[in-house]
């Protein structure tokens, strides 16, 4: 997925889901005045959430995890089987670790705290845009750990994959000097633009990185890259 307003089209379109109306107006000032950004709806609720995106057809929802009639993790499920579906990410707090690791599982791009700076707040709804995952490296290695701590005497299907938990280094030679760069920054939680100006590169070959990360280490997504860094004692 492109990023809307940087090729030149409409506007990245979000709504805000929050039970706290506090929250969702600073967010909404602090969109408001990005450029290519548009907050095209509010929901105080899940349920209402789920009625709105279908109103107004968002590229990126901002969902509290906790929300009253219908919680953030249900609310995944049906936003995500919306036609067409938007880019899910999380609004949480620290203590919220393990209702994380979940949504992550359940299909959201990714986390947010909702004490991160305007600026992040403003990269992390471009990067869901453009399809990248959005994981708050404040508290990502945490959220690493609930996963692997959970992953004791759970199906594979639904915890880390089999290259995660065993980390065979043929897997981790296969990548090449620059894969495994990306790798250790995927671990660190860093969206791609984030990793290409740490690498000097650009996002276009970013993407081919990762890419050939998941392909080469058996992983199906950015988290369980993250974790296969984590279990290969690449992050210190």
């Amino acid at each position: 997925m492109t990023d809307p307003a940087a090729s030149g089209h409409r506007p990245i379109r979000v709504l805000l889901a929050d039970d706290e109306e506090l929250i969702r107006h600073g967010v909404r000032l602090i969109l408001r005045h990005a450029e290519g950004i548009e907050v095209v709806g509010e929901a105080a609720n899940g349920e209402e959430a789920v009625r709105v995106a279908a109103e107004t057809r968002p590229d990126v929802a901002l969902v509290d995890i906790r929300m009253p009639v219908l919680d953030g993790l249900a609310t995944i499920e049906r936003l995500l089987a919306l036609h067409p579906r938007p880019q899910v990410v999380m609004l949480t707090t620290f203590g919220d670790e393990t209702n994380v690791t979940r949504a992550l599982r359940s299909g959201a791009t990714g986390f947010l705290l909702k004490d991160e700076g305007p600026q992040e707040l403003i990269s992390a709804v471009r990067s869901a845009a453009a399809g990248d995952a959005v994981l708050s490296p404040k508290v990502t290695r945490t959220v690493i750990g609930h996963m692997l701590d959970g992953d004791a005497g759970r199906p594979e299907s639904e915890g880390v994959s089999a290259a995660c938990r065993s980390v065979p280094a043929q897997r981790l030679a296969a990548l090449t000097g620059r894969e495994l760069d990306v790798l250790v920054l995927l671990g660190q939680g860093l969206a791609n633009a984030e990793i290409g100006r740490q690498l000097g590169i650009g996002v276009g070959t970013v993407k081919s990185h990762v890419s050939a990360v998941l392909e080469k280490t058996g992983t199906d997504s950015r988290v369980q890259a993250a974790v296969l860094a984590y279990r290969a004692g690449l992050l210190s």
